[in-house]
């Protein structure tokens, strides 16, 4: 079952959407699905990538998502149906731990697809292997996720590296990995795939462009969402996570601030 520490509200659903439309180009370019493939994305959110898989499979191609969140998988509907593509996956609720599949799925999907999602599960390679019993013989295992040891800003806001620190904290106390990004190639390995490549998926920018709008707001966003977390006893003083959010704020408007950030990407394929 995942721990998913952000919650899932409007204000947490309108930050995934601008997180999507930030990394989805670069994230569909390196997954490179082909028409008529059969792809498996696991823990598909808002549906925003899994339907631009879609559109790549084309119509004798198939994507199932599968996400556990109730109001995740309402989102991607009412999104779809907004821009004409209701029906264009398939949606379906489900662990990611044990797929919602039937016996004739299994073994028989060319992709299985996750982003995201490992990050936040207390047993990441039981994930894993569920993907690899999902794809056939010679199918792809494609991994994409953080870790969150790899994030700079600078110059650092005053208290950013405390704030970061117990943000990733955060994640321990919920049995969960932060830097499972850097483990992706060994849970391919120790899921039953053979690992082929690994690479990163570069997200951030400078001040000014557009990149660097989304890529910084966006951590401003994930802080305010997990507040109740980072102040929990044990965690951080109000005023400690306010000051440092503030900083955080505030280094939004340097002109010379950057964010150099890279999501770690994975693949393998089924023996």
């Amino acid at each position: 079952m995942s721990q998913y520490i952000h919650g899932t509200d409007a204000d947490e659903q309108r930050r995934l959407s601008r997180l999507n439309d930030l990394l989805n180009e670069a994230s569909l370019a390196r997954l490179s699905p082909h028409p008529g493939e059969h792809v498996l994305d696991v823990g598909s959110g808002l549906g925003q990538l899994s339907r631009a898989i879609a559109r790549r499979v084309g119509r004798e191609g198939r994507v199932v998502g599968i996400e556990r969140s109730d109001e995740q998988r309402a989102g991607a509907a009412q999104r779809a149906a907004e821009d004409g593509e209701a029906g264009l996956v398939d949606f379906r609720p489900g662990d990611a731990t044990a797929l919602p599949l039937a016996e004739v799925e299994w073994g028989r999907f060319d992709v299985a697809h996750t982003r995201f999602l490992l990050e936040h599960v207390p047993d990441p390679l039981a994930v894993v292997r569920e993907m690899v019993r999902a794809v056939r013989p010679g199918g792809r295992v494609v991994l994409m996720d953080d870790d969150h040891d790899v994030l700079r800003l600078h110059p650092e806001p005053p208290g950013f590296s405390v704030l970061w620190q117990a943000y990733i904290r955060s994640y321990d106390r919920l049995g969960c990995d932060p830097y499972v990004g850097r483990r992706l190639v060994a849970l391919l390995h120790a899921a039953g795939a053979r690992p082929t490549a690994a690479s990163g998926i570069f997200y951030g920018g400078a001040a000014g462009t557009p990149e660097f709008e989304t890529a910084g707001h966006n951590i401003v966003r994930i802080m305010r969402g997990a507040r109740a977390a980072l102040t929990a006893p044990g965690m951080l003083e109000v005023e400690t996570f306010e000051r440092a959010v503030g900083a955080l704020e505030g280094w939004l408007a340097r002109p010379d601030a950057s964010c150099w950030y890279s999501l770690c990407w994975a693949e393998g394929r089924k023996p």
